[in-house]
């Protein structure tokens, strides 16, 4: 496992999305050209009242700029509640074919009074360590 090192931010309706990428190399295969990625997404609610993710979309680009478009409901099985100050965190993962790509996408949320908004997945980077230089 290669944590990545960094990670990337966003702020968007009082909901702040943080995501920390790990390049995994124990479950790579780069003579195949199978380049497996884990990150870890933690979503806090920093407004007054409760919120609820609904459903999740995700663009993932890989090194040659071929980009794959997923959709789904919640977020691994589940469709967390937040209260006021309270955090979900999950991780994931995505595997490429290329040692370079990216990922954006955002959630569907629900407010305590039942309205949906969305909420904005900061672009992260997905790198083998190798490929920094």
């Amino acid at each position: 496992m290669n944590n990545l090192d960094f990670t990337y931010t966003e702020i968007s309706s009082q909901v702040r999305v943080e995501v920390l990428p790990t390049f995994q190399i124990d479950r790579s295969d780069e003579e195949n050209d199978y380049y497996f990625f884990s990150y870890e997404v933690s979503i806090t609610n920093l407004g007054e009242y409760q919120c609820q993710l609904l459903n999740r979309y995700w663009t993932i680009k890989d090194g040659t700029g071929q980009v794959h478009n997923v959709r789904g409901k919640g977020v691994v099985g589940q469709q967390p509640k937040m209260a006021p100050g309270e955090e979900f965190s999950y991780t994931s993962s995505c595997p490429l074919e290329t040692p370079t790509g990216n990922m954006r996408g955002k959630f569907e949320m629900v407010d305590h009074k039942g309205d949906k908004f969305w909420v904005t997945v900061p672009v992260f980077f997905l790198r083998r360590p190798e490929t920094f230089h």
